[in-house]
């Protein structure tokens, strides 16, 4: 293995947390960034620190592990904890694995060893992203989305008109999270309510966009491209 795990190590207990990165010391793939006992600090410092993989306990006050990691950005983790029954929430946001302390070196080195596998791997294209909706959570392929816009009902939530017309309410969802999912070069902020499939495009000019899609009364849908996003917009489309 020709390239380390950059780690940083959580754990609000400074026995368990001395403990985590003497075994970590002994394991060779893994480079130990930095340490933390208190995950509201560590939050604080991400936006400065360079790390590939957390290995955080579960319960620990201010914020617990699950929800830091809801947090994070296309990082790996592994969760070190006391209790089994947080394993199948561990696994729903895509943890590397799940151990129960007391930590064995052997079984943080199982751990490690699937994080490098999956660190090493060439990413393969995702095809969808799951949200929740006001019907339960979705996958949400990217080749359906036509356009996305604030619900009228509730600016936090966002309505998502489909490739066959309907159309899914999401829940809660902020336009920077959808962006960062979404791939870039098939989908374009145009205005503060709006994102768009380019595939969706009809006609544009400097204002406006029509789309393909018919409303009701039979015109096709048509968008305000405002200046903010016009200069992207026209980038994306490549005129």
């Amino acid at each position: 293995m020709n390239t380390k795990l950059k780690c940083l190590l959580l754990d609000d207990e400074l026995p368990g947390l001395m403990y985590l990165k003497m075994l970590c010391e002994q394991i060779p793939e893994v480079e130990i960034v930095k340490t933390y006992n208190n995950p509201e600090k560590l939050l604080a410092e991400i936006p400065n620190l360079d790390f590939d993989l957390l290995i955080s306990d579960i319960e620990m006050p201010g914020i617990d592990g699950l929800h830091l990691a809801e947090m994070l950005q296309n990082k790996l983790v592994i969760f070190c904890t006391a209790y089994k029954e947080y394993a199948a929430d561990a696994f729903n946001i895509d943890a590397v694995d799940y151990i129960t302390k007391p930590v064995k070196l052997e079984r943080l080195q199982k751990a490690i060893s699937k994080a490098y596998e999956r660190f090493n791997k060439p990413e393969t294209a995702k095809k969808f992203i799951q949200l929740n909706t006001d019907k339960g959570k979705t996958l949400l392929y990217f080749d359906q989305i036509q356009l996305i816009k604030t619900a009228i009902s509730d600016s936090r939530d966002k309505t998502v008109l489909l490739s066959d017309g309907s159309f899914l309410n999401l829940k809660n969802v902020k336009f920077d999270t959808l962006l960062k999912e979404l791939p870039e070069a098939d989908f374009c902020r145009i205005n503060k309510k709006e994102i768009l499939a380019v595939k969706a495009i009809k006609f544009f000019n400097h204002n406006e966009i029509v789309l393909h899609h018919l409303e009701e009364n039979n015109k096709n849908t048509t968008l305000i491209l405002s200046e903010t996003y016009r200069s992207d917009f026209l980038k994306k489309v490549k005129i």
